[in-house]
């Protein structure tokens, strides 16, 4: 493909993000509204962030596996039609139940477009550049962090929480026209076994990567699920200003991924040491800064950096892992880590609800920081682990 051709494929698979990120971070600007209707406690309906989460989590890799032998560009526009269909469940759902299998079933959606559009920007860019090209289709994803939550909690307060899931099918529309358009159909998969695919189970240095992924996502979803609360009864922000926020949020996080691709491409393992130990301090720090407002805002700007700067990285060095040991379960690799993201965000929510419970809303930090330490104790296994592989290759 041409350079021309090749940007425009990633800015389809960037659409494809944005429209699956503002339902991502859409629940935490909803969160409230979904609780009222239906008459539910915060943490309760802080279950449309978890069952989301664990759909991603599970769907990623079944479906994946399901679908490794089949056409690409034709399981990604299929993935997007029951995205669409998912969030319409959503939009007219009667009961808390509909809106959470509605929930699930996007999220196994999110899961296998995410895997396989993040190999495909590999493929398009090569191996030196992947890191980058992964962090520019994430970039739809986090532009969405600006728009999703904010936008949430502005048209839930206005209109109802309903209003912008059925916006969110259309956005997931637009992306289907547009990834049925440009992304190359061409079909040169190898044909190969789903025992194959699942050899990639047996690599303890993949199998790290992929915990290291669920504990320093999960110390982001801790504190993020229940962001809005926070702000409201910790800090003392009026719910009309919270959205404000919340997109000064998103900003940082979409600068921070920009980053984190091109940490990626140079050492991934001290970008990602350095952003765990900085993220695990901010989240300490939050504790105490959350009541005093300017200090908050200023805490919650460098935690939007660090919270999606090892996303990228972390995706793009799964594929490296998996080129190096299990070539043949290169799209597993991609769906497992995507699931362990999910997985993070499952984890994280749901500490930040049990200690929310146990403790209080403002624990929450802690917890989340204590999450990305233990990624940090880790990481010291991983840089050992990854001269091993070097020596060896």
């Amino acid at each position: 493909m041409s350079k021309s051709k090749v940007k425009f494929a990633l800015f389809a698979l960037a659409t494809t993000f944005f429209a699956v990120g503002v339902t991502e971070f859409i629940s935490v600007g909803v969160l409230p509204s979904v609780a009222q209707e239906f008459h539910l406690s915060v943490s309760t309906a802080g279950l449309i962030t978890t069952i989301y989460a664990l759909g991603v989590a599970i769907g990623a890799p079944i479906l994946t596996l399901i679908t490794s032998n089949f056409n690409k560009k034709k399981v990604i526009s299929a993935a997007l039609l029951v995205f669409v269909l998912g969030h319409l469940l959503i939009a007219f759902a009667p009961n808390f139940i509909t809106v959470l299998a509605g929930r699930f079933v996007a999220g196994a959606a999110h899961g296998l477009l995410f895997a396989l559009s993040s190999i495909i920007a590999a493929e398009l860019v090569g191996e030196s550049k992947q890191a980058s090209a992964i962090a520019f289709i994430f970039s739809g994803f986090t532009i969405a962090t600006a728009i999703g939550a904010p936008l949430g909690t502005s048209i839930s307060n206005f209109i109802g929480w309903r209003i912008p899931f059925f916006i969110i099918a259309i956005l997931g529309f637009i992306a289907l026209l547009m990834n049925m358009y440009v992304l190359p159909s061409k079909n040169d998969q190898r044909k190969i076994s789903i025992g194959n695919q699942l050899q990639i189970f047996k690599n303890g240095h993949i199998l790290l990567t992929l915990l290291i992924t669920i504990l320093g996502y999960g110390g982001t979803f801790a504190t993020f699920t229940y962001l809005s609360p926070i702000l409201e009864k910790i800090t003392h922000i009026d719910v009309d200003y919270i959205s404000i926020i919340l997109v000064i949020y998103g900003i940082a996080i979409a600068i921070g991924n920009s980053l984190g691709g091109k940490f990626g491409d140079l050492n991934p393992l001290n970008g990602l040491l350095t952003i765990f130990i900085l993220q695990s301090l901010a989240l300490f720090a939050f504790y105490f800064t959350a009541s005093n407002l300017i200090l908050a805002i200023l805490n919650i700007i460098v935690l939007g950096l660090l919270a999606f700067m090892s996303v990228p990285i972390l995706q793009s060095y799964i594929l490296i892992l998996a080129k190096s040991y299990t070539p043949e379960a290169l799209d597993i690799a991609s769906s497992l880590n995507i699931s362990s993201f999910s997985f993070g965000i499952v984890l994280g929510s749901f500490v930040g609800g049990k200690v929310i419970d146990t403790v209080g809303l403002s624990a929450t930090t802690i917890s989340a920081g204590i999450l990305v330490f233990a990624a940090i104790v880790l990481m010291l296994i991983e840089f050992k682990l990854e001269n091993k592989r070097k020596a060896l290759a």
